[in-house]
């Protein structure tokens, strides 16, 4: 390991998308490791990232999973893995270019010089900077983070962004083992655990776009979860079992 930051990215069905990413992060300066966690593709998607692993052998590595076992176990399953590795600098992102590459600079660069523990990638810190979503989808993005807001009282507008730069403190702090939440809701979770252990969050505008390539993600038991589970959270902090 000769970099000291690892951009984690949970695959399911990313054929599409995964080599001209992997070739943009590898490109980027600082230069950044990639873990990608994959659930099983059936689309082959893990054996595309090999492939192009044969070329960066020591920045891109692979976890396959069996089975399709959902984005919040893929993240502590990288989170473990980046600590054991010795990473200072652990992002997060997806893989369907909704995140911007070249704005993983930006998150670190957040991180590396102190102003943030945790450098969220912010759709709503700057107005709404979301393209191509349906109104339906962003009125329901926009209300749920609100709601989240409301209850929790996370001090950051995008309580369930996917795009972060956590440093490794945040996570040697956080009882991995207790975060059971998937989708919106582990973003949700993630966040309040940080904030609450006396971390600092801060946000960096970036522009946010629908995917154009493969399927979302996106169902309603995501949101159902997310529902209650801000609740748990709150709950189980007001009675300090966090």
């Amino acid at each position: 390991m000769e970099n000291d930051t690892l951009v984690i990215i949970p695959t399911y069905n990313e054929s599409k998308n995964i080599i001209r990413l992997l070739e943009r992060l590898m490109a980027l300066s600082p230069a950044v490791d990639v873990l990608i966690v994959d659930d099983g593709s059936p689309d082959g998607t893990a054996d595309l990232v090999k492939e192009v692993g044969k070329v960066y052998p020591e920045r891109i590595y692979l976890i396959e999973r069996e089975g399709k076992l959902g984005l919040g176990s893929a993240y502590v399953r990288g989170f473990r893995y980046a600590l054991e590795m010795g990473y200072t600098f652990i992002c997060e992102m997806d893989a369907d270019f909704s995140h911007n590459p070249d704005d993983v600079p930006k998150l670190v660069d957040k991180v590396k010089s102190g102003e943030a523990d945790v450098a969220v990638g912010s759709r709503y810190s700057n107005g709404i900077s979301i393209v191509n979503w349906p109104l339906r989808r962003l009125i329901l993005s926009y209300c749920a983070n609100l709601y989240a807001r409301f209850i929790t009282g996370i001090p950051i507008k995008d309580t369930t962004a996917g795009f972060k730069c956590i440093h490794r403190n945040v996570l040697e702090a956080i009882p991995l083992d207790n975060i059971h939440s998937n989708g919106y809701a582990f973003q949700i979770e993630l966040h309040f655990r940080a904030w609450k252990a006396g971390f600092k969050l801060d946000e960096v505008s970036i522009i946010f776009r629908e995917r154009e390539e493969g399927v979302s993600k996106m169902s309603k038991a995501i949101v159902r979860e997310a529902v209650w589970r801000v609740w748990a959270l709150k709950f189980r902090s007001l009675i300090g079992k966090l």
